[in-house]
């Protein structure tokens, strides 16, 4: 039986699925490819009455999320993927990425064997090896540089993407004993989290089911990010429910679909904010109980935004919103509070105000006081779970994290946050500013190419870096400049660690391992099994030459028992990741076998779990439903909403929301500022190649106001150019009253540079080829929307 898709079937859910296009493999470049429509990989199963079926549940990977799926595997081949209708997060859903999870497992192009790089950095010239040649090529490189820095683990930088199994990858960078660890937080959610969490304690979710009115600004819930909770808010508005005000400058979905749209100036929310809050405070609308109870400087904000004249009137000018809406909607939230939510978002930093923003927001929420409760923001309830040994030895030559503080903070920033900032780091590293060599990077599931503004010094640093490992399931931008390429299997052919969901509903969910790894694919945890049983010793080899403590303690032992109890990597990954998963669900009786059965777990899930219709669940009575965890109480060390913060005026930072000068938008004569944004057919760079996907939404569009692309002669489809002082990129026009004539939308995920990925190659334009690597001052993070850009046909 060959698998085959059906594009039709493929959107209403059921997937059969064909591959189509491949690689040709030479001897000098294992991604050279001929014409990709001459080739087909085919996929067979018997097609007699003894074929094996298999329904295995498990999580999805195609987004951040990791909805429930339940895949069918016939004769071990992967046909169909549907929706888990028992995991409360999911609620039976799987959309089209998720459906299209089939692809990622029998893409052609998806990396299929250790190689070590051949060619130049960037050229994707690679030999094929086996893993003990690339862990042994590992292992004389990373030692090399380890002797010559005299054992400074530092010298080596980690960085990671988000999933299921970054934390097994950061217990590799906690053994090796680096200080220089990065995530995706500071081109993702950084300021957001961080601007909730200094204010009420943590990162809030918003109860979108029960809220009655609901402000979503800059989030493109409708197209970006398309899950329950977005269907479900969706089926309410428009009068029946729940009032949607969208605030974005682009004519989005959402705003489609919501009940008035805002067209704000980019990076000027912060003034919409302080405009709302001004109303409620000198109207007295808020809830004077909540705040009395739950509010830390509440006087001291409240004078702040009075005595500062943040009226209407003042922020019409800034935001291009009419000074009568924004009393209109200070009044309606308030009116409807607690079960208002002004949504926290959940994408990357747009302005260098986003920290404040967030603050404001908060604060904003608080005065209505919907937090902890039922239609507000919530802080959910959590199952906890076990986490397994570690190994963290003390290495006394390892140097500090790469940065130089100064009195106010840092030299890039005030905060440095545990998943640090990627471009500062990498800014610092090609000025030459870091306190000590830092010589290779270790590279797990993310692609700094595609994820970050300036492609260019991106570039830079990696062709800089004497040795870079890339773990990986296709060949990214990233990958092209790597020296090593250690391929990880697909989502479908591994279990990953357990993970525990908080919320309303929590509960427990596994990735399950729906097939074997296919070609030479490992999970990550096998991977890492691999390198560190060749590597750890030869590390510790260095670290007794230069460690006089070490040196004391195999003095006072053996060096075998020494090393056996402080130094061993190896230990980390003794056990398989089934084994880690059971450890942790151990104290709840029949998760294990729950989780392997039907993916989730929760506690009297035999009993609360019901279906009610036909695509209506219950998992939680709603008695039992965790809409308050603290009767209001905020997360933070006070347990109150902190207004007013002290400690950042000494870090230079405001210690309350305020507006400046140097926010205001302005955009040059004959230039545009740059939006960009996510679709919900593409996860950033992650699916640029999935073919399924591509059949949906084959390129990326820039968005130019129709009456200013016929002032320039651009039409439907033409090829224009886009440059700032950063770099350029070419993509069509689509001409549209759906922008303000001052500015241009498209959207992030396209215009990859690997040769080696047949559909994604060059196919469309790569914002951060022309985004400017714009720092946000308190944390760090990428500001996406402070870049001004030139467009020109071509």
């Amino acid at each position: 039986m060959q698998v085959e898709m059906s594009r039709r079937k493929f959107l209403q859910g059921t997937v059969a699925m064909s591959v189509a296009g491949g690689t040709a493999i030479s001897a000098t470049n294992l991604f050279a490819s001929s014409d990709a429509h001459d080739k087909t990989l085919t996929i067979t199963t018997k097609t007699g009455a003894a074929k094996e079926v298999k329904n295995i549940p498990t999580l999805c990977e195609m987004c951040v999320n990791k909805c429930a799926a339940i895949a069918r595997v016939e004769d071990g081949v992967v046909t169909k993927l549907d929706p888990n209708p028992m995991f409360p997060k999911s609620k039976n859903m799987l959309c089209p990425r998720g459906n299209a999870g089939i692809q990622a497992l029998y893409d052609p192009d998806r990396l299929k064997h250790p190689m070590i790089r051949i060619g130049e950095k960037g050229e994707g010239k690679f030999k094929k090896v086996t893993w003990d040649e690339a862990f042994k090529y590992i292992t004389e490189k990373t030692t090399k540089i380890l002797d010559e820095e005299k054992d400074n683990r530092s010298s080596f930088l980690f960085c990671a993407g988000e999933g299921m199994a970054e934390h097994t990858f950061k217990t590799f960078y906690e053994a090796f004993g680096s200080a220089n660890w990065l995530n995706h937080a500071s081109i993702c959610l950084q300021t957001v989290a961080s601007g909730y969490g200094v204010t009420i304690g943590a990162y809030p979710q918003a109860d979108l089911d029960n809220a009655e009115y609901v402000i979503m600004a800059g989030a493109n819930r409708a197209e970006a990010i398309v899950t329950p909770d977005t269907m479900d808010l969706f089926k309410r508005t428009k009068g029946r429910g729940a009032k949607l005000i969208c605030v974005d400058p682009r004519f989005t979905n959402t705003a489609a679909k919501a009940d008035k749209w805002l067209a704000i100036n980019p990076g000027t929310d912060l003034a919409f904010v302080l405009a709302l809050t001004y109303v409620v405070l000198n109207e007295e609308l808020y809830n004077k109980a909540y705040i009395e109870a739950h509010f830390n400087g509440f006087e001291e904000y409240k004078s702040h935004v009075l005595s500062n004249k943040y009226t209407p009137e003042w922020a019409e000018p800034l935001t291009n919103i009419k000074a009568k809406e924004i009393y209109k909607i200070a009044r309606e939230f308030m009116s409807h509070a607690p079960k208002a939510v002004y949504y926290p978002g959940r994408r990357s930093t747009f302005a260098q105000n986003d920290f404040q923003l967030r603050r404001a927001m908060a604060i904003f929420q608080g005065l209505g006081g919907g937090i902890d409760t039922k239609g507000g923001l919530i802080f959910g309830d959590k199952i906890s779970i076990k986490g397994h040994e570690t190994l963290i030895p003390m290495y006394d030559k390892a140097r500090a994290r790469a940065v130089t503080k100064s009195e106010a903070g840092y030299d890039d920033c005030a905060v440095v946050s545990g998943g640090g900032s990627w471009l500062g780091w990498r800014n610092r590293f090609l000025e030459g500013k870091m306190p000590y060599k830092v010589r290779g990077m270790f590279c797990y599931k993310h692609n700094p190419m595609q994820n970050m503004p300036n492609t260019a010094k991106t570039a830079e640093m990696l062709k800089q870096m004497e040795l870079v490992v890339c773990i990986d399931t296709m060949p990214s931008d990233t990958v092209m400049y790597a020296d090593v390429v250690l391929p990880e299997c697909t989502y479908l052919e591994r279990t990953d660690p357990v993970k525990t969901f908080g919320g309303v509903e929590p509960s427990i969910a596994q990735r399950n391992k729906v097939v074997d790894p296919m070609y030479e694919t490992k999970p990550v945890n096998e991977i890492l099994r691999g390198l560190t049983a060749q590597l750890s010793r030869p590390l510790f080899d260095i670290t007794k030459k230069y460690d006089d403590e070490v040196k004391d303690g195999i003095a006072e032992s053996t060096e075998d028992e020494y090393y056996n109890a402080e130094f061993d990597m190896t230990q980390i990954y003794a056990h398989d990741q089934e084994e880690v998963n059971e450890h942790a669900v151990h104290d709840y009786h029949g998760a294990a076998e729950a989780l392997k059965e039907h993916g989730v777990y929760y506690p009297k899930m035999d009993t609360y779990y019901k279906q009610l219709s036909a695509n209506v669940h219950q998992y939680y009575p709603e008695k039992e439903k965790a809409y308050s965890v603290g009767g209001g109480k905020l997360k933070t060390s006070s347990g109150k909403l902190e207004c007013n913060l002290a400690s950042l005026a000494k870090k230079g930072i405001d210690a309350m929301p305020t507006w400046k000068e140097e926010y205001n938008f302005t955009v040059p004569d004959g230039k545009f500022r740059l939006i960009t944004g996510r679709h919900a057919q593409y996860t950033q760079s992650g699916t640029s190649n999935n073919v399924v996907l591509r059949d949906l939404m084959p390129e990326n569009y820039i968005w130019i106001n129709k009456r200013v692309a016929k002032e320039q002669g651009i039409a439907f489809g033409d090829t224009v150019e886009v440059k700032s002082r950063t770099g350029s990129t070419t993509i069509k026009a689509y001409p549209t009253e759906k922008m303000a004539p001052n500015q241009v939308f498209f959207i992030h995920g396209f215009g990859e540079e690997s040769s080696a990925l047949t559909w994604a190659y060059k196919n469309g334009g790569n914002d951060n080829a022309v985004i400017e690597d714009v720092l946000e001052p308190v944390y760090g993070a990428a500001a996406m929307h402070e870049t001004n850009v030139e467009i020109r046909k071509v």
